[in-house]
């Protein structure tokens, strides 16, 4: 049965995190706040727990699950080549709301869908999020959504979705920005913006030295 935990109680907040970090290294599925939105995850390296995953949401292989990081070092250990780029937009933006695109260390074992050797990255600006992933490691994570519907901006609203498909809720009150990430692709010859959420294309472009309307205007 699943539950949702009050992180604004010292308490349950504890109470809850030990559960979400059991329910994750358990294969099933947690809700956890973001700086941006609620997102579903699970155990980024649990093959098992990623199918599942995408199933709750409704969603096939092709559009695959990002992954969600506790700290900036461990990135180094997820990708093929920490790019200076890569590294200047992390040290601006990290923990916030960017997701980098960059290529996939070849040898991890997970199965986000069809990724085409690349993965998606991002370290949340969130306390609970962030002590969940500190303990857990890596997490697979996508809006607390069906696909479709809208994305939630609190826990209710997620579970209102999911229901008990959930084994866990982590109740951190309203999601601060409601918007999603803004992703980047840095896994081409030049960086492009695939989606412009949190953080604007200018602030982006500003850090890495490119025409923002360059980032938007690449296909």
């Amino acid at each position: 049965m699943s539950r949702i935990y009050s992180c604004a109680d010292d308490a349950e907040r504890a109470e809850g995190i030990r559960a979400a970090v059991d329910a994750a290294r358990g294969g099933r599925l947690v809700v956890m706040p973001t700086d941006t939105l609620y997102g579903l995850g699970c155990d980024a390296f649990d093959n098992q727990a990623v199918a599942t995953l995408l199933a709750t949401k409704r969603r096939g292989p092709d559009m695959p699950v990002p992954v969600l990081v506790g700290s900036w070092d461990t990135i180094r250990g997820l990708v093929r080549e920490f790019t200076p780029q890569a590294e200047a937009l992390v040290e601006a933006f990290w923990p916030g709301g960017l997701s980098l695109v960059v290529p996939q260390a070849p040898s991890l074992p997970w199965n986000l869908g069809d990724t085409r050797g690349t993965v998606m990255l991002r370290m949340p600006l969130h306390p609970v999020a962030i002590e969940l992933l500190r303990e857990v490691g890596p997490m697979a994570v996508s809006s607390a959504n069906i696909s479709g519907h809208e994305p939630p901006t609190t826990a209710i609203a997620a579970k209102q979705q999911l229901g008990s498909a959930v084994a866990v809720y982590l109740d951190g009150g309203e999601t601060p920005v409601g918007r999603p990430s803004t992703i980047i692709d840095l896994s081409g010859p030049a960086p492009r913006i695939l989606r412009e959420g949190a953080i604007s294309a200018e602030a982006i472009g500003e850090v890495i030295g490119v025409d923002p309307e360059l980032l938007r205007s690449r296909t």
